[in-house]
């Protein structure tokens, strides 16, 4: 069993706010972005415009509504991260609108599913809308948060998540969580915001607020120690881009064990 004495405080530069005071204003922040967002523009919450969309490969996107790839506030692609194959179940964690889920009820197919995740009504809506529009069957999203997620014990084999773990007070919590509804076997593979182990909570805080992904993210030290904690094996935590002030674009893995 995974042992939470061992967890490092991941509750990165919370004395100012109280967890629900937090999601509250995460929730507000995407909640405007998604209704402000119209179809045929977008943005990223951790880059520039193009940077988003531009992680996917064209073959991906092929017959992908643009306005629902415009819509991403990723900072990297999930979907290469988990190498997801067919007969999988996937849980996608602040699925947003969709993008990802549909993408990855694509790769594991009928046989397959593709729940998404996300606490924000506007941005369930919006999946919701753009799932009847492609015809997808096999996905599903829920309302929750990804500190209580609302799947039974060992009900997926892969989870992902799009620059969105980095948005949570509570990151211990979340790892605990991943790790009971996968089922032994299965596999974390995100994309997220991470800083450098040398730069301190008040630095991070210094470059933009929680909502941003900046305030709230990880080092790479403290990220793989808490997946570890959390009865992970084969952390790995890897830059992919990097930001200004010691900031980067990473793809972390891990795998739950077995036994």
């Amino acid at each position: 069993m995974p042992d939470a004495s061992t967890a490092p405080d991941t509750r990165t530069n919370v004395a100012a706010s109280t967890d629900d005071e937090i999601r509250r204003a995460v929730r507000a922040h995407y909640a405007s972005a998604i209704t402000a967002i119209p179809a045929d523009s977008g943005a990223s919450c951790c880059a520039p415009d193009s940077f988003a969309a531009g992680q996917y490969d064209a073959a991906d996107l092929a017959g992908v509504a643009p306005g629902l790839v415009n819509a991403s506030f990723g900072c990297g692609n999930p979907l290469v991260v988990a190498d997801l194959s067919a007969g999988e179940r996937v849980l996608d964690l602040g699925s947003g609108g969709g993008l990802d889920v549909l993408l990855s009820a694509r790769r594991v197919g009928a046989t397959g599913y593709a729940y998404g995740l996300d606490m924000t009504d506007e941005m369930l809506e919006r999946a919701r809308h753009n799932a009847a529009e492609a015809g997808a069957t096999n996905v599903e999203f829920l309302k929750g948060t990804i500190e209580e997620i609302p799947l039974a014990d060992a009900s997926v084999d892969v989870v992902i998540s799009n620059c969105v773990i980095n948005l949570s007070p509570d990151k211990n919590t979340v790892f605990g969580e991943i790790h009971r509804v996968l089922a032994p076997g299965g596999r974390l593979g995100v994309s997220d915001i991470v800083w450098d182990d040398d730069v301190t909570p008040e630095q991070r805080a210094q470059h933009g607020d929680w909502a941003s992904c900046a305030a709230g993210a990880l080092t790479r030290g403290d990220y793989t120690r808490g997946l570890e904690a959390a009865g992970f094996v084969d952390v790995e935590v890897r830059f992919t881009h990097d930001f200004d002030h010691g900031m980067h674009s990473a793809v972390v893995r891990a795998v739950k064990p077995v036994s």
